[in-house]
């Protein structure tokens, strides 16, 4: 019995271990996601970070999945050195299974450049234009290299992303609020009675 905990626990302690030297060399980040108001429609802007263990080769990419609502065209990257495509499924590093719904655009911003050697830098504002507004969460890919030793890199995160769905609350939070209205309606019939 305490040879089996003990196995247990250095089998997660090696998988702990594991996980956390695999975020180290991760690729290309989301830091941050803005959404303001643009002709009727919503700016969705992305600020992008190339980690310290990363380095940019042309042909590398990063994929945003299921931008909901995509006006065609809006699609822009920081400079010249990237090139946008809205594919409804992929592109996907291989070894990667990322939630990707055909149905729905994807922005894939692919790096044309010349090679940046290290990481730890912003590579600037990527932005499109959604019809919407509310947030929801789904996946990031991205492809890179490591500077340690100049393999290929995959990466995969979430981001927000623009959502028409309705978000349908979960059967805790309803069983919590309809709990809760009979307390509301009793205190209110206690403050008239105390009046």
């Amino acid at each position: 019995m305490i040879r089996g905990t003990m196995l247990s626990r250095l089998t997660f302690a090696a998988a702990a271990m594991l996980i956390a030297s695999s975020s180290v060399n991760a690729g290309l980040l989301p830091t941050q996601v803005t959404v303001v108001p643009d002709s009727g429609n919503y700016r969705w802007t992305y600020a992008i970070v190339l980690p310290t263990d990363s380095q940019l080769q042309s042909g590398n990419y990063f994929t945003i999945y299921d931008f909901a609502g995509y006006v065609p065209g809006s699609a822009v990257g920081p400079d010249a050195n990237w090139t946008v495509s809205t594919p409804n499924s992929g592109a996907t590093p291989t070894v990667l299974l990322p939630q990707d719904d055909p149905n729905i655009v994807n922005l894939q911003f692919t790096y044309s450049g010349p090679t940046i050697p290290a990481g730890q830098l912003g590579l600037g504002n990527f932005a499109a234009i959604s019809t919407f507004e509310k947030k929801a969460e789904d996946d990031f890919t991205a492809e890179t290299y490591r500077t340690s030793d100049g393999l290929k890199d995959s990466n995969i995160t979430t981001t927000d992303v623009p959502t028409g769905v309705q978000q349908i609350p979960e059967p805790a939070t309803m069983a919590l609020a309809a709990l809760g209205l009979p307390l509301l309606g009793l205190a209110r019939l206690r403050r008239k009675v105390v009046a």
